[in-house]
């Protein structure tokens, strides 16, 4: 629930306060898929398509996409609750590449993904699409 302390002047949840649930959110399902710690390597666009008010529930929606040799790629979806009237409203998604790490912090190999749903398999193919652009963005191939 968002109360005063994670708002700013017009009464909206504040954008880094957001961005750290979301980090949060999405740590804790690369680590379950990989028994590891996992760190951030990146964060996709973010856009803030409403406001999330005071008095309002965070919904954030966390699941390993793809898995690579020792990366992953993780979506969250935020969603708004008001629990007054029980409407939600789809607020943020954001994709965020983990890296897992061993005890001296170097990557290891993480377990694969296999899709089972058409849904996960789509999120698959996606995930693959956007690991090709951030790799060209960085000048790796």
């Amino acid at each position: 629930m968002v109360l005063p302390n994670d708002a700013n002047r017009l009464g909206n949840l504040l954008g880094g306060r957001l961005m750290h649930m979301m980090d949060i959110a999405a740590a804790i399902a690369a680590s379950r898929h990989t028994n590891r710690v996992c760190v951030t390597a990146s964060v996709d666009e973010l856009h803030f398509h409403h406001p999330i008010r005071i008095g309002e529930v965070v919904i954030l929606q966390a699941s390993v996409n793809r898995a690579f040799h020792t990366s992953l790629e993780v979506g969250v979806r935020v969603t708004k609750e008001d629990l007054l009237t029980g409407k939600r409203t789809h607020t943020n998604s954001a994709y965020l590449t983990f890296v897992a790490i061993d005890e001296e912090g170097r990557p290891v190999p993480v377990p694969l993904i296999v899709p089972q749903t058409n849904e996960e398999r789509r999120r698959y193919r996606d995930a693959a699409r956007r690991r090709r652009q951030r790799l060209l963005h960085r000048g790796k191939r």
